[in-house]
């Protein structure tokens, strides 16, 4: 039988890189943390670390023990929070959301969940996707509102995805702008404008489409608000990629479609991936799916 705790120790392991700073880590001896690891490795049959002048490199074994190593740290902190759950007064929900989800499509979800199951003390948390993942794994949040943009969300440690919708970005243009009555405009097309950055995200894949389109961008405006960042473009400032979930109830800008491919976040919940689903965290991710769908 493989011993939690040693798993606990590799996983220290995997991420220092060392024995001597994964026992500083662990307050325990380097000694210690490479005796534990020799039982891991008889018990088990394989070697799963390897020293070197470098440092320590992981077996495959090895990697395999630290995925499950986090799986366990997952669920067993999830437990800890569900039985804090149980033991309180009232039935209690934390929700992580980022910011526009929390404007756009949680408050009727929450409406709805609320007038539904009026005994649940909820919280609201505000993180995006980088902060709020995690706060779901350690049990830190029940479910997160979050969005990804190129390729799958990377969940580890035992979570999983509902998709609710995809988000496509918009060209937002000063109303005076030359292009502004176009219907769609390919982003080469805006090469010499200067742009208003509603998040890093966008900048990031405004940055790696200039670079394979061959025009330089030039940065007027760099925030982590989209409404913010609408205002700027109202006032002249430049032009900005803006997602539709984030545009502003009354804009007094110009919104043009980008011409396929067309860039767009993609938008779901994830929760802990678990026998029994936290029947709350549930409710909620139905309720969002229906809000979307209105």
């Amino acid at each position: 039988m493989i011993d939690v705790q040693r798993l606990r120790i590799l996983r220290a392991v995997s991420e220092h890189g060392s024995f001597n700073k994964a026992a500083r880590a662990l307050l325990l001896t380097p000694s210690a943390v490479s005796q534990h690891i020799a039982s891991l490795e008889r018990s088990l049959g394989h070697p799963v670390a390897v020293r070197s002048t470098r440092g320590v490199t992981l077996t495959e074994p090895g990697r395999l023990l630290v995925e499950a190593a986090e799986t366990i740290s997952a669920e067993l902190d999830q437990v800890r929070h569900e039985i804090e759950r149980l033991t309180a007064d009232r039935p209690r929900l934390t929700v992580a959301t980022f910011t526009s989800g929390g404007r756009r499509l949680l408050p009727a979800a929450l409406a709805a969940f609320v007038a539904a199951h009026p005994e649940v003390e909820l919280i609201v948390r505000e993180a995006e996707p980088e902060a709020a993942v995690p706060m779901v794994r350690t049990g830190g949040a029940d479910l997160a509102l979050a969005y990804h943009f190129d390729g799958p969300l990377p969940l580890r440690g035992g979570l999983d995805w509902t998709p609710l919708m995809d988000d496509p970005l918009w060209l937002a243009l000063p109303p005076e702008h030359p292009l502004a009555g176009r219907d769609s405009l390919a982003l080469p097309e805006l090469a010499a404008d200067r742009w208003v950055l509603g998040c890093l995200k966008t900048e990031a894949y405004l940055r790696r489409y200039a670079g394979l389109a061959g025009f330089d961008l030039r940065v007027a405006a760099s925030t982590t608000d989209y409404f913010f960042a609408q205002t700027l473009v109202a006032a002249g400032v430049g032009v900005a990629l803006i997602p539709h979930v984030s545009l502003a109830p009354e804009t007094s800008v110009a919104l043009v479609r980008v011409e396929p491919p067309r860039p767009a976040r993609h938008i779901g919940v994830v929760t802990p991936l678990r026998r029994r689903p936290h029947p709350y965290a549930a409710a909620l991710t139905s309720a969002l799916a229906e809000a979307v769908e209105r």
